[in-house]
């Protein structure tokens, strides 16, 4: 289960300055899809993920990748054009993965400007990443994304998020 994260943790993005995760919730909350770039799961869950976060773009909230074990050059390869789009935070040593409490990956955590985990899922759970986003959306006075839809895969609980 989900915990929430030290305000000390630091995120350092493919692009720009490190931050603790306070800095990072000054002024938005936060949600991060977590993925595994060494699994088929993560990347089964890659093009759906980007869409549901893609939803939140322009809202008020930070959206991004934690990309659990990667190095910069490894999560720009996993993600791809995804990379660029939204904020990458590679992970190798699964710190941000820890702090968070995470057992299964991928995963989808929304962090409150507070600091708390508002909701968490772990693995891909199309009814529970719904709930999740239907929450954030509503919080931000947003329309949220269809989840599933035609072409995402079926429910599967993921991968050890620390091995």
């Amino acid at each position: 289960m989900a915990s929430n994260p030290p305000p000390d943790l630091v995120l350092a993005p493919l692009s720009g300055k490190a931050k603790t995760v306070e800095e990072l919730l000054t002024m938005f909350d936060l949600c991060l899809v977590v993925l595994d770039p060494f699994t088929d799961e993560s990347a089964w869950l890659l093009e759906t993920a980007g869409r549901i976060l893609q939803t939140f773009e322009q809202a008020d909230v930070r959206i991004g990748w934690l990309m659990a074990g990667a190095t910069a050059a490894e999560a720009r390869m996993f993600l791809g054009p995804w990379a660029e789009r939204m904020m990458t935070f590679p992970d190798p040593d699964r710190i941000a993965v820890k702090a968070l409490g995470l057992a299964h990956l991928p995963a989808l955590v929304h962090i409150g400007i507070d600091g708390t985990v508002i909701g968490a899922d772990e693995g891909w759970h199309p009814v529970a990443w719904r709930r999740i986003t239907a929450d954030l959306a509503k919080r931000m006075a947003w329309l949220p994304p269809a989840i599933p839809v035609p072409g995402d895969p079926g429910p599967f609980d993921g991968t050890p998020a620390v091995a």
